[in-house]
């Protein structure tokens, strides 16, 4: 039986509060293209705006081999919403390698809530909350959980691109730095990682020389050498003594 979604209480955050500043640069507001204005030139000169700043949202960059042709043909067609582009965007192979693939649970609750509804976490209890959700039921639930939200609706509805909520608030002399720089998407953990693994291309070790980080926890050549060796023996040995058995077999029924 799964376990029911955690409740998490919401914490007083910049996001909580309403901001009254005339929007610029530090605090963006996307403008909201919907299905049935995307026609007019002007109109799909902002669409292509809003697709830019989808990417830049979930993927902070998007080089040509990144971008979703699909999603964005199905976009400016009408047929899905900037919701379900956004939705895309985060199941696409591009999110799951450069993302889910280098982060723990946590870490990855705390990239998707802040990329999809503009705000940190509230506190462990949402992360641990959305953690058991993914350990559940996959990347997937975690994505649906998030833009079925009714945080996301209020905020962004289906024709707004998700952005960092109240970066600037009127009355303070520094804001909040934007979430790409808070929290990029690895952290020293995944850059160990990586470096234990051998480089695409890499020549191999020569003995007398000093060994690689990716292969220190790797056996050296010689003890592979003997392991080899002993597992061909081994083989041998088993081999013989299946024949062996067999002629045994054989020469006692034979009578």
């Amino acid at each position: 039986m799964a376990l029911p979604l955690l409740a998490a209480r919401p914490s007083s955050l910049n996001a909580r509060v309403p901001s009254f500043a005339i929007a610029s640069e530090e605090s963006p507001r996307q403008a909201v293209a919907t299905l049935e204005t995307r026609k007019t030139s002007g109109d799909r000169l902002s669409l292509d705006v809003q697709i830019e700043q989808a990417y830049r949202q979930i993927f902070f960059h998007a080089f040509k081999v990144d971008r979703e042709a699909v999603l964005e043909s199905q976009l400016r067609s009408g047929q899905i919403t900037m919701r379900d582009f956004i939705r895309g965007l985060l199941l696409s192979r591009r999110f799951r390698e450069g993302f889910y693939e280098c982060n723990s649970n946590y870490r990855l609750v705390e990239q998707l809530v802040g990329r999809v509804l503009g705000r940190p976490v509230y506190g462990d209890q949402e992360r641990i909350r959305y953690s058991i959700l993914i350990a559940e039921h996959g990347l997937a639930a975690l994505v649906d959980a998030l833009l079925d939200s009714p945080e996301y609706l209020e905020a962004f509805g289906y024709d707004t691109v998700p952005y960092q909520r109240s970066r600037v608030l009127p009355g303070r002399a520094q804001g909040e730095r934007p979430f790409n720089q808070q929290a990029p998407r690895y952290d020293g953990r995944w850059r160990d990682v990586i470096a234990s693994r051998a480089p695409r291309g890499s020549s191999p070790w020569s003995p007398g020389t000093p060994r690689p980080a990716w292969l220190r926890e790797q056996p050296s050549p010689l003890a592979r050498q003997i392991w080899q060796g002993l597992v061909t023996a081994g083989g041998f040995a088993i081999t013989g003594l299946v024949l062996w058995t067999a002629a045994a077999m054989l020469s006692t029924g034979a009578p």
